[in-house]
């Protein structure tokens, strides 16, 4: 049997005396995809958080790669192999598109004095690789901050991916974009799972139907659910968690 990539067991995070994950247990398989859904608050970003080591659980761990994690810093766990993307990108926008990933790809990119130094031909095969699959080939010339909200959202997700992570986080990595492009969204990170292993939290239903993936339903700080996408939406525990919208949730 497979081990999983990353376990996240039993995972407590308390602010205050006010637990926003509350015994919290996840595990994530090696090249594959999981949506993260639930209402505002219900400790998605937070988990999120947790795993790339921005908060400290209270109890619990979170083990990656058969490694105790938990106590580990930021950039140790970025370093390890986890990435994270959120909602707004994160690009540089007086960058080019290629130097957006070839900074990215860098296996020290936290020094910008590594940034005037040739890069290497592996990292380079890597970007032009990524390149191809976000489909800016012809952009690579272009700033960054002339691109589309769509092409902006495709690049950070080959910033992640370049940065050659086991495991990449998408904050709602569709916001704000047209359908079609959602739905391109949702192509490309289907084709990078043979790679990499995501996990994505969205609002969006039609986004989430895209992903064909498996879905886990959060509510105060708790793991509500989990399954296929249509056992989640028939479920009347996660129809009461938004808020009796029954109709709304079938629909979507």
């Amino acid at each position: 049997m497979q081990n999983p990539l990353l376990s996240v067991e039993n995972v407590t995070v308390s602010f205050d005396g006010f637990n926003a994950l509350d015994g919290i247990s996840l595990r994530l398989m090696p090249t594959s995809i999981r949506v993260l859904i639930g209402p505002n608050g219900a400790g998605k970003s937070t988990l999120l958080d947790a795993m790339i080591g921005n908060v400290r659980p209270s109890s619990g761990k979170i083990v990656f790669k058969g490694e105790d994690i938990t106590e580990l810093s930021e950039f140790k766990i970025v370093r390890r192999g986890i990435c994270r993307k959120f909602q707004a990108p994160g690009i540089l926008d007086n960058l080019t598109v290629l130097d957006n990933l070839n900074l990215a790809a860098r296996p020290h990119r936290q020094s910008w004095r590594s940034f005037g130094v040739g890069v290497a031909s592996k990292v380079s095969a890597r970007v032009e690789r990524v390149l191809e699959r976000i489909g800016l080939q012809e952009k690579r010339r272009s700033l960054a901050g002339q691109l589309s909200h769509g092409q902006k959202q495709w690049l950070e997700i080959g910033m992640v991916v370049s940065s050659d992570a086991d495991l990449l986080l998408l904050d709602e990595p569709a916001a704000g974009m047209s359908p079609d492009e959602s739905a391109m969204t949702a192509e490309l990170i289907r084709s990078l799972s043979s790679d990499h292993s995501f996990l994505v939290i969205d609002h969006d239903m039609t986004f989430v139907e895209q992903l064909d993936a498996p879905v886990s339903v959060m509510h105060m700080g708790k793991m509500l659910r989990e399954g296929k996408l249509d056992e989640i939406k028939r479920d009347p525990q996660v129809i009461a968690v938004y808020l009796g919208r029954e109709k709304e949730v079938a629909v979507a």
